[in-house]
């Protein structure tokens, strides 16, 4: 079938965690992708039922169908995604079978679904484009499942990436992961729809140029996001400086641990924490208000919360570890970690913001207005 940008099509997304019913940032690029491409084609979104959705419904102008039943305790196991949680998924990838697509787009994670999906798009003979956020190493995989599950997931994720199909690599560092993984580079995209710019430059200019002394963080809590490191930082910088407050925004199974860091480290005063803002705009204007974000994560695919604060116009301050990719990076300030508490205070004693904030031209590579023209070249 032959496909410009404006050409309908039926197309399907699968994928487990559905924004905004589990809140992340591949769950938020997912659905940013599936909004798009509702405006001008028939979407359908087959995932997990999570507390609060209905088995079909639609959202957004997108056709969601949730059959298997998930929850947090069953899809995390010692602050992990747990293996039964990706075999319910991957059993309920056969619901693809009930309906006829033209296309079917999923992401990798977590690669038990893949061969299931393969096998429905060979036999309706319909396009299939894979996201990928990110390719952990043999090391990663060991240190996240253990060694002998660590192994024989590295070896299987190496399986189920097939090298004659169609990928979205988030970033440059990650699209040479997967040429490394034996992807051909003929057959990846670099695209991330993350950024709504008419969305992000109405909340900029509705919060001006005035910053509160803040350093502000959003993301789920879980253990690769490193809020522990986050608060010993903040407490640094509070302790130089006791008119520097904090706003952590995010939910997750390490919620219980940081509130007992925040009180061990005497921060009940100075640190603000809350759950996930049901409107994206209210999490942006907290973030154009703040003065500084620090993003102590030790595995970053893209970091979109770092991309969103750029272009909000708050600089992003990153420990030199962080692997975020190229793009991002250069558009942070990036330091030794003994030197963040310090670097912050300089941000937020700075009259002028706008210099810690770098490179803005690779704002261009995260346009959500890019999506259909991105997709339409994929799957024509």
């Amino acid at each position: 079938m032959s496909y410009g940008v404006n050409h309908f099509m039926k197309i399907g997304f699968l994928y487990d965690m559905p924004y905004p019913w589990h809140k992340g940032g591949i769950e938020q690029l997912m659905m940013n992708e599936a909004a798009e491409l509702a405006k001008s084609n028939e979407v359908h979104f087959l995932t997990l039922r999570w507390p609060g959705m209905e088995k079909e419904f639609v959202h957004n102008g997108i056709h969601y169908h949730a059959y298997a039943r998930m929850d947090e305790k069953t899809a995390y196991r010692g602050g992990r995604r747990s293996i039964k949680e990706a075999s319910i998924f991957a059993m309920s990838a056969i619901n693809l079978f009930r309906f006829k697509f033209d296309a079917v787009i999923t992401d990798a994670f977590p690669f038990l679904h893949l061969p299931t999906v393969r096998l429905y798009c060979r036999m309706n003979g319909c396009k299939l484009v894979i996201n990928i956020a990110e390719v952990w190493r043999r090391e990663y995989w060991k240190k996240y499942m253990g060694k002998i599950k660590g192994e024989a997931a590295h070896r299987y994720s190496g399986f189920a990436m097939k090298p004659e199909s169609k990928y979205v690599a988030i970033s440059s560092s990650t699209a040479a992961l997967l040429q490394k993984r034996g992807i051909p580079r003929g057959n990846i995209r670099i695209f991330s729809p993350v950024i709504d710019d008419r969305l992000i430059g109405r909340i900029r200019r509705e919060s001006g140029e005035r910053k509160e002394r803040r350093i502000i963080f959003s993301s789920r809590f879980i253990k690769e996001k490193r809020v522990d490191k986050w608060l010993e930082i903040f407490a640094e910088a509070h302790k130089k400086d006791p008119s520097v407050k904090g706003l952590l925004i995010g939910e997750g199974v390490e919620e219980a641990s940081i509130r007992r860091d925040i009180k061990r480290l005497g921060l009940g005063k100075a640190l603000i924490i809350r759950h996930f803002y049901s409107k994206k705009e209210d999490l942006y204007r907290e973030i154009a208000r703040s003065a500084a974000m620090l993003h102590m994560s030790e595995r970053e695919g893209l970091g979109i919360v770092a991309i969103e604060s750029v272009a909000l116009g708050t600089p992003v301050v990153l420990p030199n570890y962080n692997e975020m990719p190229k793009e991002v990076r250069e558009m942070c300030v990036v330091a030794d970690e003994k030197k963040l508490a310090d670097k912050i205070l300089e941000i937020i004693n700075s009259s002028n913001k706008e210099k810690y904030i770098k490179n803005t031209a690779n704002l261009g590579l995260f346009s959500i207005s890019k999506t259909r023209e991105v997709y339409g070249r994929l799957i024509r």
